[in-house]
């Protein structure tokens, strides 16, 4: 149950339109709620204000499409993550007349409505076009999370002119989320122009060196510049959550 509804109850209860019996059993499933193959953490969204967010791989069809078709009972937005086309098309079809979206490169199904922008500005910024999906992961994850954002593709560090030509943009930004394989530069050159919060994204772009990301994570755990954060390999999703709650 997201804050909006739990609210809608407790009003109802207090107007006298609801009794103690029937608010009881709208609110039966706090803390969660057991489907046997999962515990659904109802009440994610009053402690950390967004509802838990389902992860696709290695659940079957069936699986995510019940998580899917019960959280969207009790939440105006329920996300599902890394999620195939057939798994949106069995979704679209369980979740009928609710709306449902889906992000094909972020890979991100969304039921419901997205909350309205808030102020603050979140900036997704990629090394180069290869780096483009786990950055989209991020830039829906953040928007649908109720945040404006603004992407900026392919500055990466072997044509830095193409950033410095945006430094009056970058500025305007409150977080900004880099996401970049190889060496995985990128976030030190941009942290060092700003004077907001950087998250870095590394991702599994590069050659047999690049450890499938590895070089990447390392070089952004080990930068220079203060002031940035850094997520694990290919997370998009983390790093627009996080960049979420930081503009918040």
């Amino acid at each position: 149950m997201d804050r909006r509804r739990l609210g809608s109850v407790l009003a109802d209860l207090k107007a006298g339109k609801m009794s103690v019996a029937d608010a009881l059993g709208r609110l039966r499933d706090l803390p969660y709620e057991d489907l046997g193959f999962a515990k659904i953490d109802g009440h994610r969204d009053l402690r950390r204000g967004f509802p838990e967010v389902v992860y696709c791989p290695g659940k079957t069809a069936a699986r995510i499409v019940a998580i899917i078709a019960r959280m969207s009972d009790g939440h105006g937005l329920v996300l599902a993550t890394r999620a195939t086309p057939s798994i949106f098309r069995l979704i679209k079809k369980a979740i009928r007349p609710r709306p449902v979206a889906y992000f094909e490169e972020a890979r991100i199904v969304a039921v419901g409505k997205a909350p309205a922008a808030r102020k603050g500005h979140v900036f997704v910024v990629t090394a180069g076009t290869s780096d483009i999906p786990v950055a989209e992961e991020a830039a829906v994850t953040a928007e649908l999370m109720g945040n404006r954002v603004t992407r900026l593709y392919d500055v990466g560090v072997a044509g830095v002119h193409r950033l410095l030509d945006r430094r009056a943009d970058l500025r305007k930004a409150k977080v900004i989320v880099v996401v970049a394989g190889m060496e995985g530069a990128l976030p030190s050159v941009v942290a060092g122009l700003v004077a907001v919060p950087v998250i870095a994204v590394p991702t599994s772009v590069g050659y047999g060196a690049s450890f499938e990301g590895l070089a990447a994570l390392l070089a952004m755990m080990t930068s220079c510049a203060p002031g940035v954060s850094v997520v694990n390999i290919d997370n998009g999703f983390g790093a627009g959550y996080l960049a979420s709650r930081m503009n918040r």
